[in-house]
C-alpha cells in the first residue's frame, strides 16, 4: 500500500466514523478521576447530540474534500500532514482543542478508535466501548513520555494536541506495535488475536509486506491532562 493510497484510505474513513452508532465525544472538562461531571440525562443527551451534529458536519466536509482530492494528487497530499521527527506519523485534525498542550511527564487521558489498514479499516478497539459501572466510557490513561509500553505513534500524535481536540493519526509499522504487550491492547481476546496475527504474520512478513501490515489508523480525542 503506497503513500497516496494510505492518505486516501485514511480520509475516506471519515464517512464510517461519522455515522458509527457508538461514536460519542464527551466534554473535555472532567474531574481529577478523568470522568465527566454529573448532569441530568436529558442535558447529557442534548449536549452530545449537538456535538455529534457539529462533528458530523465538519467530518462530512472533510470527506467531500477527500473525494475531490483523490483525483488531484497535489491536493491529496495536504489531507494528512507528517509530524516533524515522528518517524512517519501523519495526522489530520478533525477538531481543534482549546485546552493546554501536554508535555512529557503529564498524565493524559484519551478516547480513541483504533483501525487496522491491512484489514480494510477494521476497527480492532475503541475506548467508547469500555464502560464503567454507570455506563460511561473509560478513557485510556498514560504518562506521556515515560512509558515504553505505549506505542510511539500515539504518544507522538498526542504530544502536539490541545485538550478537547480530535485528531486522526496514520501510524506506520515502525511507530506502531512492536510486540504483543504494548498498549493500548484490545480487551477482547478474538480482536486481540486477529490484530496481532495480522501484524506479525510470519509468511506475509517474509514476503516483504512488513511496511504495510502494521499500519494503524487512530482517531484520538485528548480528554484531559494532569501535571505530575
Amino acid at each position: 500500500m503506497d503513500n497516496t493510497m494510505i492518505q486516501c484510505f485514511a480520509s475516506a474513513q471519515s464517512l464510517h466514523t461519522c455515522y458509527h452508532p457508538t461514536l460519542h465525544f464527551h466534554s473535555p472538562k472532567i474531574s481529577a478521576k478523568f470522568s465527566s461531571s454529573s448532569s441530568s440525562s436529558s442535558s447529557f443527551l442534548s449536549t452530545n447530540a449537538t456535538r455529534r451534529r457539529a462533528l458530523s458536519s465538519s467530518i462530512g466536509i472533510l470527506s467531500l474534500s477527500f473525494y475531490e482530492s483523490c483525483s488531484k494528487s497535489a491536493v491529496a497530499a495536504t489531507e494528512l500532514l507528517e509530524l516533524p521527527n515522528s518517524g512517519g506519523v501523519k495526522v489530520l485534525d478533525l477538531r481543534s482543542g482549546t485546552g493546554p498542550v501536554p508535555v512529557d511527564g503529564d498524565q493524559v487521558a484519551i478516547h480513541y478508535y483504533g483501525r487496522l489498514a491491512a484489514k480494510q479499516g477494521w476497527r480492532f478497539d475503541s475506548t467508547y466501548d469500555h464502560k464503567d459501572q454507570t455506563g460511561e466510557p473509560i478513557p485510556f490513561v498514560f504518562v506521556l513520555g515515560s512509558s515504553a509500553n505505549v506505542i510511539p505513534g500515539i504518544e507522538t500524535a498526542v504530544r502536539s494536541m490541545k485538550v478537547g481536540g480530535i485528531r486522526r493519526a496514520v501510524i506506520p509499522p515502525s511507530q506502531g506495535y512492536q510486540n504483543t504487550s504494548q498498549q493500548p491492547i484490545p480487551p477482547n481476546f478474538f480482536d486481540r488475536q486477529r490484530l496481532f496475527t495480522t501484524i506479525f504474520n510470519p509468511t506475509r512478513l517474509a514476503n516483504g509486506e512488513g511496511s504495510t501490515l502494521g499500519t494503524l489508523i487512530f482517531d484520538i480525542e485528548l480528554v484531559s491532562l494532569r501535571h505530575q
